[in-house]
């Protein structure tokens, strides 16, 4: 983003989500996802592309979310791993990046998979 070039419109409500594993009281474990939280971000898909399964075929999208940023070390700030729901739909996050020279917006590089 250049110096005085216009902000990103944050008109999408995503909830920030992190994986945790918690007893499934039989002695194991099993995965489940918490929210840490809720932003506004701007959501931009790629490109996309279909592979088939075995059983199903599998569509993958790419997608840029950009939200505004946080310090390092926040737990606010997203981070690979971690996911972004938005009702029924997921965004797993890749990767992170500053969207801007002064670092005022994150770029999350993401991906939806939804089975066909």
């Amino acid at each position: 983003m250049r110096r005085n070039a216009t902000p990103p419109a944050l008109n999408r409500k995503l909830v920030l989500e992190e994986a945790q594993r918690v007893p499934d009281g039989a002695g194991g474990q099993v995965e489940t996802w918490i929210a840490l939280g809720t932003v506004w971000a701007s959501v931009s898909a790629g490109t996309g592309r279909e592979r088939a399964s075995q059983f199903v075929t599998v569509s993958n999208v790419a997608y840029r979310i950009v939200l505004r940023a946080e310090p390092e070390g926040s737990p606010a700030r997203p981070k690979p791993d971690q996911r972004f729901r938005d009702g029924n739909r997921v965004f797993r996050i890749l990767a992170v990046s500053e969207h801007d020279a002064g670092a005022h917006y994150l770029i999350c590089h993401a991906r939806e998979e939804v089975l066909a």
